[in-house]
């Protein structure tokens, strides 16, 4: 007689998915013997009057009156905050052979963008100036730049 086609390699795969199989079934079986069926009534979540998750429906008695003009969903308006468009800021960083660089708002500490184009007069490194922000295509931008007197 010949000897058996099949390799330890292959009988090992076979035992582990018997394995498996076997594993499953009793699994299956254990469940319908304790009864315990995935009802929905075991997937529902409650939310209590703290905003906490519960498996347990909230109490009506804790129930609390709220009026839909009292919820505010967006950011809070604010009063109206004079704006004053002319900004004060210091010069960063400026490249004179590219003619581009970043100042520095004195005010929101955020850097903006500046081109030698929308420079009034001439800026170096450190130069108190004032400017105007408008918005660019990459981002805020600084035009009407002057130095600052």
């Amino acid at each position: 007689m010949g000897r058996s086609q099949e390799s330890f390699n292959k009988k090992e795969v076979r035992n582990k998915k018997e394995k498996k199989r076997k594993e499953k079934e009793a699994k299956k079986l254990a469940k319908k013997e304790s009864g315990k069926k995935g009802s929905m009534e075991d997937m529902i979540a409650y939310v209590d009057e703290d905003g906490m998750l519960t498996d347990t429906p909230p109490d009506p008695s804790k129930k609390k009156d709220i009026k839909a003009e009292d919820i505010e969903v967006s950011v809070p308006k604010r009063e109206h905050v004079e704006y004053n468009p002319i900004r004060k800021g210091v010069v960063t960083f400026f490249n004179e052979s590219k003619g581009f660089g970043f100042i520095k708002d004195m005010e929101t500490q955020e850097s903006v963008f500046v081109h030698v184009n929308n420079t009034l007069e001439e800026i170096k490194e450190n130069n108190i100036v004032s400017f105007e922000v408008e918005m660019g295509p990459k981002g805020p931008t600084a035009v009407e730049v002057q130095l600052f007197k």
